[in-house]
């Protein structure tokens, strides 16, 4: 009789708030021993990644978008799946650490979110809350300062994501969230050189469009 081929185990899915009671806590098992689990499709493993990277997802997903967007939970239940996909196929070659991992993921949602904005010629939310600008009372100057500063970033993300994707990938890792040449290497599949060409090459190019946009002075 021939045996038939083993399949995968389903892809976890993890509903925010899911198992907390009933799935048992894993705090002190390591990185090695969680992969492990998602490649065994563990429910309780996932629950434990989400709690565990949720608070770098997020904070990925801020500093690109530059706010909580109305769809940041679907963006952190993207990125939380990507991630288990990439985990569970052993993509994950353990260069860096789980969170640092799942920090290059959120980013990479965030992009993609830009870029789907920009095709589907979507208005962007230019409306500042009263606590984006200040608790107290502020002039009208004030708020259309705020406002002119919130529509220039827009821009800066726009031309950002704009560019050849490994190019605003390495920026967006090194300039935005702070990666070093060889984690961005680890975290792209790249060596530090191609990294390195990535980033130069992204910085001019980004430089350019915001210069013909009339922005770069305003840059810091």
């Amino acid at each position: 009789m021939v045996s038939q081929p083993r399949k995968p185990p389903p892809p976890l899915r993890v509903v925010q708030g899911s198992g907390e009671r009933s799935a048992r806590r894993l705090d002190s098992v390591a990185e090695a021993e969680l992969i492990e689990g998602v490649v065994r499709g563990d429910e309780r493993v996932a629950v434990e990644l989400y709690h565990r990277l949720l608070p770098a997802i997020e904070s990925s997903l801020l500093r690109v978008l530059g706010r909580r967007e109305t769809d940041h939970e679907d963006l952190v239940q993207t990125s939380f799946e990507q991630l288990i996909i990439t985990l569970s196929r052993q993509r994950f070659a353990g260069a860096c650490s789980l969170s640092t991992w799942a920090s290059s993921i959120a980013a990479h949602v965030a992009l993609k979110s830009i870029r789907s904005r920009t095709r589907q010629r979507r208005v962007f939310n230019l409306h500042v809350e009263p606590q984006d600008v200040s608790e107290r009372q502020r002039s009208d100057d004030d708020v259309e300062g705020a406002l002119a500063s919130r529509q220039r970033l827009e821009q800066v993300r726009l031309a950002l994501a704009d560019l050849a994707p490994p190019k605003a990938e390495a920026v967006l890792l090194h300039d935005v969230l702070g990666h070093g040449l060889s984690e961005i290497a680890a975290l792209t599949g790249s060596s530090v050189a191609a990294a390195q060409t990535r980033l130069s090459r992204g910085r001019r190019e980004l430089a350019d469009r915001l210069l013909k946009i009339g922005l770069l002075e305003v840059l810091p």
